[in-house]
C-alpha cells in the first residue's frame, strides 16, 4: 500500500455561475481538509491539477490553494497537467511523496473552469490535448477525433450504434442518483438511440449524447501515508496503482486497441495481487461512449471486438457484474478537466466507506479507477480498498 485517502471533498460539477477558478479550488481544498479532521498547518505538500489550456486568464495557480487557509502558507505547491488525466496525475504525484517519505499529509485538488469560454475556444484548447500537427485539423474538435476512432471501430467491428446508446442510457439513469452531476436525467435508450433536433449528429457516428458535458467544478482529496491514516477516522487504501504514457499521434499507434490502458490495468491488477473480477466497481473515463466500450476490451472484460456484449448482457450496469460508472460517469457527471481524476477518487471512496447515498453499490470492497488523457495517450489506474 502506498498510502489513503483520508478525506474529500467534491463541488457540484455543470455551469457554475458566480464562481471561479479560486472560488471552487477553496471550497474543495476546505471542504477535504474538514472531511479528514486535519489541521491545515499539518499538510506538508500541496498538489493542484488544473489542465487550462486557455479556459483561464490566471495560469500560475497552485498558491491558489493557500486562499483555503493561511496556514498553508509556505507549504511547497505545485500545479500538473496531463489533459484529461490530469486530476489523476495530481492523485499520483501526491502518493509518489508519500513513498519517498518526503510527506505524512498530501493535499490534492483537482479544478476547471470551461463554461465561461466561447464555444469555438472551448474547441481550441481541448485540441491542445491532440498531436495538433497531425490532428488538429480533424473536423468537429476533439469529437472529431473520437468520431473517427468510433468510425474506424464500426469499419472493423460493425455498426454499434446500439451499445454506444446503451452506455449512454446507463450513465444518465445512475446520474440521476449524484448530487453532484451535471445532467441528473434519465434520458432512456431510445433518446440516446435515435438522431433528432435535441439529440443531433455531433461527429461521424456519435451523436450528442455520445459526448461528455463542458463543465465547472473542482473536487478534492486528503492523502496520508496509512501509518498517519490509520489514527484518522477512515482510510482508503491505494492496492495499486499504474500510469503508462502512450505516443502522442494516433497514428503512431493502433487506435482502437487503447494498448496504453490495456497495460496500466495489467500493471495495477497484477501488483495488487488481483483479477478484473474481484473489483467492486469501476469508475472509467467515458469522455466519450465509444470510449467506454473500448476501455471495456482494454480493462480485459471482454475480448477484442466484442466490448458491446458488456453492455448489451448487462454486465456494467448498477447492480452487473462489474458495475461501471455508478456515478454517472463524465457522460452524466460532466467532465470539467482538471477535476476529474480527483472526482474519480473521492467518488470511489465514497463507495468504499458506504457513503456514496444514491449511487451506492452494494457491498462494495474493492474499486478500480481509469482516467485517461488524450485518445488512450496518459493512462492512470487506481485500485482502492477500505482498510478503516
Amino acid at each position: 500500500m502506498t498510502g489513503c485517502i483520508v478525506g474529500w471533498a467534491h463541488t457540484p460539477f455543470g455551469r457554475l455561475d458566480g464562481e471561479s477558478v479560486e472560488s471552487l479550488v477553496v471550497k474543495a481544498a476546505s471542504g477535504a481538509l474538514a472531511d479528514a479532521g486535519i489541521e491545515a498547518k499539518d499538510v506538508d505538500e500541496i498538489v493542484l491539477g488544473h489542465f487550462n489550456a486557455g479556459f483561464s486568464p490566471q495560469d500560475f495557480t497552485a498558491s491558489l490553494v493557500l486562499q483555503a487557509s493561511p496556514d498553508l502558507r509556505f507549504k511547497r505547491a505545485l500545479r500538473v497537467e496531463n489533459a484529461c488525466a490530469t486530476g489523476s496525475a495530481a492523485v499520483h504525484l501526491g502518493l509518489r511523496s508519500l513513498t519517498a517519505k518526503a510527506a505524512r499529509i498530501v493535499l490534492v485538488v483537482g479544478v476547471e473552469q470551461m463554461t465561461t469560454t466561447p464555444g469555438p475556444e472551448i474547441g481550441k484548447n481541448l485540441l491542445k490535448a491532440s498531436y495538433v500537427r497531425e490532428e488538429a485539423d480533424i473536423e468537429g474538435g476533439f469529437a472529431g477525433i473520437f468520431g473517427q476512432i468510433a468510425g474506424l471501430y464500426f469499419q472493423r467491428w460493425g455498426d454499434q450504434s446500439d451499445a454506444l446508446a446503451m452506455i449512454a442510457a446507463k450513465n444518465h439513469k445512475n446520474g440521476v442518483g449524484n448530487p453532484y452531476a451535471q445532467l441528473r436525467k434519465d434520458l432512456g435508450y431510445e433518446f440516446c438511440r435515435n438522431v433528432s433536433e435535441k439529440n443531433p449528429f455531433v461527429a461521424g457516428p456519435l451523436k450528442r449524447t455520445d459526448c461528455s458535458l463542458v463543465s465547472d467544478g473542482a473536487a478534492a482529496v486528503v492523502l496520508a501515508d496509512v501509518e498517519t491514516a490509520l489514527r484518522l477516522k477512515k482510510a482508503i487504501a491505494f492496492r495499486a496503482t499504474a500510469h503508462v504514457q502512450d505516443f502522442l499521434p494516433m497514428s503512431k499507434r493502433d487506435i482502437l486497441k487503447f494498448e496504453g490502458c490495456s497495460v496500466a490495468w495489467q500493471r495495477a491488477l497484477s501488483d495488487a495481487g488481483i483479477a478484473l473480477g474481484d473489483l467492486s466497481l469501476v469508475e472509467t473515463h467515458d469522455c466519450f461512449t465509444v470510449a467506454e466500450l473500448i476501455e471495456y476490451e482494454a480493462m480485459g472484460l471482454v475480448p477484442e471486438g466484442q466490448g458491446a456484449r458488456a453492455i448489451k448482457e448487462g454486465w456494467t450496469q448498477k447492480d452487473g457484474r462489474l458495475p461501471v460508472n455508478p456515478s454517472g460517469g463524465l457522460k452524466a457527471k460532466g467532465h470539467p478537466i482538471g477535476a476529474t481524476g480527483v472526482s474519480m477518487h473521492a467518488l470511489c471512496a465514497m463507495q468504499l466507506a458506504g457513503t456514496a447515498g444514491d449511487i451506492q453499490v452494494r457491498d462494495a470492497k474493492l474499486a478500480g479507477i481509469f482516467n485517461m488523457g488524450g485518445a488512450a495517450v496518459a493512462n492512470y489506474v487506481s485500485l482502492l480498498e477500505r482498510i478503516k
